[in-house]
């Protein structure tokens, strides 16, 4: 069994050096073996409590944020986000708590027929990716989240997403939803062929790692 301190040491490094959050697995595969890597994120994620700089956990990642009660130092830092209508808002929200869910599925949601526009916003600014296709005919593409979603709207799984009523009361969710409307398990893939994996290896700033030698 490896020192605590060393691996509490190693993963700090890590997570201050990655371009994105890390899961515990991409961090354990960087470390020796026989390190605990749950051990060494509980102690960081206590020991950077109420400093300035804090350890959250988004998309079952882990990353060092700056605590948001002082988010309004970065203020004059930060680009003006790009506003969503209220077209892509609703059908966000539809996406976010139907998924997967197909385009018709989304048309017969909202009562209009959805414009690919919105659907194309969506998808270049990575909140919503295509998931797979519906075993059913005509093999329609289903849609769903992303990481990017959960780290925009601070969340750590699809299960922290606000229930209905709160979504209408900030004004994000204006419409009518049917009976059995509930959060989805986002792991789910049934009924659907997945087009796409997710495997990429994470990223870190090369400045911190250095060049590999030949």
């Amino acid at each position: 069994m490896r020192e605590a301190a060393d691996t509490e040491r190693e993963v700090e490094a890590l997570l201050f050096a990655a371009a994105g959050p890390l899961s515990e697995a991409e961090i354990a595969g960087r470390l020796p073996e026989g390190s605990e890597v749950s051990a060494a994120i509980e102690a960081l994620q206590a020991r950077y409590q109420g400093r300035g700089v804090e350890l959250v956990c988004v998309a079952e990642r882990w990353r060092l944020q700056t605590a948001a009660d002082l988010a309004w130092l970065m203020t004059d830092e930060r680009d003006e986000p790009r506003r969503l209508s209220k077209a892509a808002q609703e059908t966000l929200a539809i996406i976010a708590y139907h998924q997967p869910v197909t385009r018709a599925e989304i048309e017969s949601v909202r009562g209009v027929q959805a414009s690919r526009g919105t659907l194309d916003v969506l998808l270049e600014l990575g909140l919503v990716r295509m998931r797979g296709r519906r075993r059913t005919p005509g093999r329609p593409v289903t849609y769903g989240t992303t990481d990017a979603f959960l780290e925009h709207y601070g969340l750590a799984a699809l299960t922290d997403l606000p229930g209905a009523a709160e979504m209408k009361a900030a004004g994000l969710l204006s419409l009518d939803l049917p009976a059995d409307f509930a959060v989805p398990d986002p792991n789910s893939v049934a009924g659907e062929e997945d087009l796409f994996a997710d495997g990429e290896a994470p990223e870190f700033h090369t400045d911190y790692l250095g060049e590999e030698t030949a």
